[in-house]
């Protein structure tokens, strides 16, 4: 938490000023006793450049000089040592110095040791280690920026634009890697740690703390904007190439673009990416071609319910290509655009949205353009200073209120569709264990041209991951030649049933879902009782199936049991397991064992072994018995755990290489060799399919994978 305030503390302090220089320097002290010795010395070298206290500047050069003695860099170590000495002794040569005592004692210690240590430079790892190297895409596709060439563009009135196989493409192929053409990090909420009057606020950092803001990777030492107190980099590089871009004008505006939503905030930073000739163009372009058709609007419809008509594939798309027009986001050479053309002809779906989410969204763009209009419209000449310059322009080059509000109100509008969540893998917060883990949170919300030609399926072909702002899609099973390229959206068979997702499908993406896994649910669907909800028959134990009267699947057996009975017991179970998990929380393990085990049998008694919430069960136990270092006992569980993951997501899904990884790390730590390196290496197959080999749970598994093959003497251990 203490991390959290130093970040807060550059935030919120002025620049050039002693109070920012004192928030960099106490911030290094912070990354030093975590040994994380470079990120120390640039906040050291930011304290200078903000000017530290003369005074003060022995403390700082003394931390400087130890970091780079702690990385083998000895001669520049030397080199900070001579530079320290003299400044002390200059400080000496004036008034009374007892604060440099101290001083003195450790810079002699540190000399020693310099002295001592004569053997051949080495550094020290002190930080994450170095990330493998970057995949790239075998042979770009000519006609469609950021593709592999194994994919092609279609269009048909049924399915819009879309991207088949154009040859057989192996699992873990790497599809489609592609920058978001833009991304705004959402806005981090603010947590309890308890709810009721003694309620406290998590201080822990947020989202936008530990990423950059503009090209999202994570960033532990993060540089703040000089002109406001949210937005922050990883670099100096990157706080200037936001600043000529887009953040110079969004600077300003924080407050208002955090109170609007981060929808609002996209569409704002996509025209100002997009640039004032480009969106003025495409606007006019729009808003001619829905002038020249109002003339066969229906009577009774508003010519603004045209907004689809620019780039709409349905009727039209047969004269397309008769014409040899290309398809929108295409050039004429029939290259599809990984830009602002391609984000600007992506749907809107104008006519399909609701009147009251039109008036709030027009409402939130009308609130956006008075407060740039409060502030300035925008330049021409954006990344240029001299205002005579601007001033020489005739106002007929700048992009007015009207422009800019019909721009942003497609892009909100479009988002609900579009809008692709970027992810980041972060570990849930388990204080001292052994044994982590992971989840998937949303991390930011952009615009991803390619990635949004994949259609919906809710058992895609696909698994998309990303590293920073960069997606990267790869075939998650083969994928036949003339075989459609298929990602989910959101709603997966294996999480929800079919009448789930398609009201979810149909709510935000205005499709009625007719995949072959929504074709296969409805056909069996009045026979069987959706994945999560399998109960056992109390009579002979096989699966019950029906409605709100269950009958035994067996034929032999006439037992029927009350749907809500059943519903009841699951709801009550599910509370105890809520309060094993409690007891677990507060180290109180053993009670917390023995009401798990507990609840394992009575589930025993009336689920079927497949239920999601048998696999909880022994998570859960896995988990406790982790914490008290019982590791044989802690994998059997996790074996009880594994199959249920695999019955509900499958053998090669994202859920499975996850539960493999903690498996692995209760070997690794058990030292049972032999089983640990073959769980390591399906955990590595499954997670580089769906993430690639640049993943960090893939690197952790290597390490793993490296550490055991190091040791060929050690006993296997247990593998109970």
């Amino acid at each position: 938490m203490e991390d959290d305030r130093l970040h807060g503390g550059t935030s919120h302090a002025r620049p050039n000023t002693q109070e920012m220089s004192l928030c960099f320097a106490n911030r290094s002290a912070a990354f030093f006793y975590q040994a994380q010795y470079e990120t120390c010395l640039e906040d050291i070298g930011r304290a200078q450049m903000h000017g530290y206290p003369e005074r003060l500047q022995p403390k700082l050069m003394l931390r400087k000089a130890e970091c780079l003695m702690a990385l083998g860099r000895r001669q520049e170590a030397a080199l900070a040592i001579c530079d320290l000495e003299q400044n002390m002794a200059a400080q000496q040569a004036g008034k009374g110095t007892p604060h440099l005592q101290d001083l003195q004692r450790r810079l002699r210690h540190l000399k020693t040791r310099g002295q001592e240590d004569k053997g051949p430079a080495e550094a020290c790892p002190t930080g994450p280690p170095p990330a493998s190297k970057e995949v790239h895409l075998e042979a770009e596709n000519e006609q469609i920026p950021n593709a592999t060439s194994s994919v092609s563009l279609c269009s048909d009135p049924s399915r819009g634009r879309y991207l088949i196989a154009t040859e057989d493409i192996l699992p873990g192929e790497l599809l489609v890697k592609e920058e978001a053409f833009v991304s705004v990090l959402n806005p981090g909420e603010t947590l309890w740690l308890r709810p009721g009057p003694e309620a406290r606020r998590d201080g822990r950092a947020a989202p936008g703390d530990l990423h950059c803001h503009r090209c999202l990777k994570p960033a532990v030492a993060t540089v703040p904007c000089q002109g406001c107190s949210y937005a922050k980099y990883c670099s100096q590089q990157c706080m200037q190439l936001a600043w000529e871009r887009y953040h110079r004008r969004e600077c300003s505006l924080g407050g208002t673009l955090l109170t609007l939503g981060v929808f609002c905030h996209v569409a704002l930073r996509t025209v100002l990416l997009a640039g004032f000739q480009l969106v003025d163009k495409l606007v006019k372009t729009l808003q001619g071609a829905v002038n020249s058709e109002a003339v066969s609007v229906p009577e009774g419809q508003p010519p603004m319910e045209k907004l689809d008509a620019q780039p709409d594939l349905g009727e039209r798309d047969q004269r397309r290509r008769l014409s040899g027009t290309p398809l929108p986001g295409c050039d004429r050479d029939g290259r599809y655009q990984s830009s602002y053309s391609a984000v600007f002809h992506l749907l809107p779906h104008t006519e399909k949205h609701s009147p009251e989410h039109k008036f709030l969204c027009g409402l939130s763009i009308v609130a956006l353009c008075k407060k740039l209009g409060e502030a300035y419209w925008p330049s021409p000449l954006w990344g240029q200073v001299p205002s005579e310059l601007e001033a020489a322009l005739t106002t007929e080059w700048s992009p007015g209120p009207g422009i800019w509000a019909v721009a942003m109100l497609r892009h909100v509008l479009q988002l609900h569709c579009n809008a692709q969540g970027v992810t980041a893998l972060q570990e849930v917060e388990s204080e001292g264990d052994l044994v982590t883990e992971h989840r998937q949170a949303r991390l930011a919300t952009g615009f991803f041209p390619v990635i949004s030609l994949l259609n919906h399926s809710c058992s895609p072909n696909t698994s998309l991951a990303f590293r920073g702002s960069v997606g990267t899609v790869q075939a998650s099973r083969l994928i036949a030649r003339g075989q459609e390229i298929l990602h989910c959206y959101g709603p997966h068979e294996c999480r929800m049933d079919v009448a789930t997702r398609q009201q979810k499908l149909r709510s935000q993406y205005f499709f009625d879902c007719c995949c072959q896994a929504c074709q296969d649910e409805e056909a069996r669907r009045a026979n069987t009782t959706p994945k999560q909800g399998g109960f056992r028959c109390p009579t002979c134990q096989a699966a019950l199936q029906g409605d709100d009267a269950l009958c035994c699947s067996s034929g032999s057996c006439t037992a029927e049991v009350s749907r809500p009975h059943l519903v009841g017991r699951l709801q009550d179970l599910q509370q105890r397991v809520e309060v094993a998990l409690e007891l677990l929380r507060g180290d109180k393990t053993v009670r917390a064992i023995q009401l798990l085990l507990g609840c394992r049998q009575e589930a025993e008694s009336f689920l079927t072994s497949e239920h999601m919430l048998m696999g909880e069960i022994e998570d859960h136990l896995a988990q406790a018995y982790a914490s008290l270092g019982d590791w044989p006992e802690s994998a059997a569980h996790l074996r009880n755990s594994l199959k249920v993951v695999e019955a509900q997501h499958g053998p090669a899904s994202v859920e499975m290489g996850h539960e493999l990884v903690k498996l692995a790390q209760v070997l690794f730590n058990g030292f049972a060799v032999t089983e640990a390196l073959s769980v390591i290496e399906k955990a590595e197959k499954v997670l580089s399919i769906h993430y690639g080999p640049e993943n960090e749970q893939v690197q952790e598994l290597q390490q793993m994978k490296a550490c055991l093959l190091e040791l060929p003497g050690l006993p296997a251990g247990p593998t109970a």
